[in-house]
């Protein structure tokens, strides 16, 4: 039972990082139906920056939660800036474009920062400094944490709990769902929907960057493919969730990240990587709006 407990734990802290990055998903989708598959790709960029961050001011020489801080919001700036460049320059000019451009436009965005990311960063794997190093482990009830586990899910929930106060509690998320809901109407009642669309993706790109220092902080190798897995992680999450819910993302999370642990721990480690894609594949079959989606009626 302790054994299964650990697993649990596990399977909450891997759910909580999925979840940063599905969140980016579900928000853009559900302002303007549009697949951003480039995100996975803002969450390599933001293990760099804090790379890099960390080397420039030397916060790896001593390591603390301050450096930690540091780090993680160099890294969501930079991501922002990112998310808001991509949006302006990719996306904006091919609002009124067909589905099918804003796609292969998606796709091609993400290939671009991937093969720039080995032209710039190189394509051989790079340390992450350890700006964070807590001592030991605890223990409650026989099972061990991780204090670098318990900091990753903390700061993780801490961040959904802020997104879902800014989305439900101000004038600013009133605005955003405003333009989710019909982009002409809040046009029409004064709402910039350039700008909340905008700020959409900075909003999604500040999530990845984060989630991209805490998972190079555990993982402490990256590479500029190191996006690609996660992101269709982090997707599949989305959809099982329900794109466009918030909520839903955050609940598909977590299961995905329980279910990958625990497949690990009593199955076949092998298909790790294949759950999510098992999972994909059932909820469309069996419920293609997901667990809290719901039908969006579309003219033909």
């Amino acid at each position: 039972m302790v054994e299964f407990f650990q697993h649990i734990v596990n399977g909450l802290s891997l759910g909580s990082t999925y979840a940063l990055i599905a969140l980016g998903y579900t928000m853009v989708f559900g302002v303007l139906q549009l697949i951003n598959f480039a995100h996975g790709d803002v969450f390599m960029l933001g293990a760099f920056i804090g790379m890099y961050t960390a080397y420039a001011l030397a916060l790896h020489t001593s390591p603390s939660l301050a450096a930690l801080m540091i780090t993680l919001l160099a890294a969501m700036a930079g991501c922002a800036i990112i998310g808001f460049l991509i949006e302006r320059f990719a996306y904006r000019p091919l609002r009124n474009a067909p589905r099918i451009n804003v796609l292969i436009t998606a796709v091609g965005v993400s290939l671009f920062l991937e093969f720039s990311g080995q032209i710039i960063f190189g394509a051989d794997p790079k340390f992450f400094p350890q700006v964070y190093q807590p001592q030991g482990d605890w223990m409650i009830a026989g099972v061990r944490l991780n204090p670098l586990q318990v900091i990753n899910f903390t700061i993780s929930v801490t961040l959904m709990l802020v997104l879902q106060f800014v989305v439900f509690k101000t004038r600013l998320g009133r605005a955003l769902r405003a333009v989710s809901f019909n982009h002409e109407l809040a046009s029409l009642m004064g709402i910039p929907t350039n700008r909340i669309i905008s700020l959409t993706f900075v909003l999604g790109s500040i999530l990845a960057g984060a989630a991209g220092v805490l998972v190079a902080l555990s993982y402490p190798k990256i590479d500029p493919l190191m996006g690609i897995m996660p992101g269709i992680k982090a997707f599949a999450a989305a959809v099982l969730g329900g794109i466009g819910n918030i909520t839903g993302a955050v609940i598909g999370s977590f299961i995905l990240g329980l279910a990958e642990q625990l497949i690990v721990a009593y199955g076949a480690p092998t298909y790790r990587d294949a759950l999510a894609f098992v999972i994909l594949i059932l909820i469309l079959l069996v419920k293609p709006a997901g667990i809290m989606g719901v039908h969006r009626a579309e003219k033909v």
